[in-house]
């Protein structure tokens, strides 16, 4: 089984309306980036699949972390995590060894970087084919939201009550 595997004692608990608050930047940016391709795109089979592709991208995603990652992190199976995925993870995985945290975070975040880059590549595609300043403006509030708001609250929010923040590759980069 996992030698060394300690729970860390809870800081702060987080109430599902709190969680729901922390994955609400994730959310919006999900959203955000959907509109993207249903407002650049030209038909509207092109809209709704490029569209359905990235939300399913976006879901994909955040599942990918619960298994691969949060199985690995010292919230698993709490009410400390802020995002509650480490409680979603606890009842599709077995906790794995802590101490391995870091080269798991490193290894599986860039699955979903991605997500923060396609919609911005595709809205500057779709801007130089035909400009619209509605397309434009969502750009501008995805990038906002995914480069600044996200990180932002990422860090501030989340990350700040976590006892891994020395070690975590977010948190020190």
């Amino acid at each position: 089984m996992i030698e060394n595997c300690e729970k860390a004692k809870p800081e702060m608990e987080y109430t599902p309306l709190q969680e729901l608050i922390d994955n609400l930047p994730y959310i919006l940016m999900t959203i955000l980036g959907a509109l993207i391709f249903i407002v650049g795109s030209g038909s509207n089979a092109a809209k709704w699949l490029l569209s359905g592709l990235y939300v399913s991208y976006s879901a994909a995603g955040a599942l990918w972390i619960i298994i691969f990652v949060c199985p690995y992190c010292h919230f698993y199976g709490t009410r400390s995590c802020p995002c509650g995925y480490g409680r979603i993870s606890a009842k599709v995985r077995r906790v794995r060894d802590q101490s391995l945290f870091s080269k798991k975070f490193k290894a599986h975040i860039p699955v979903i970087v991605p997500l923060w880059i396609i919609p911005v590549v595709a809205g500057t595609i779709f801007l130089a084919e035909n400009y619209s300043f509605l397309l434009l403006f969502l750009v501008l509030l995805f990038a906002i939201d995914a480069f600044i708001v996200l990180p932002v609250l990422s860090r501030k929010y989340g990350c700040a009550h976590c006892p891994q923040k020395s070690s975590c590759p977010w948190m020190n980069s």
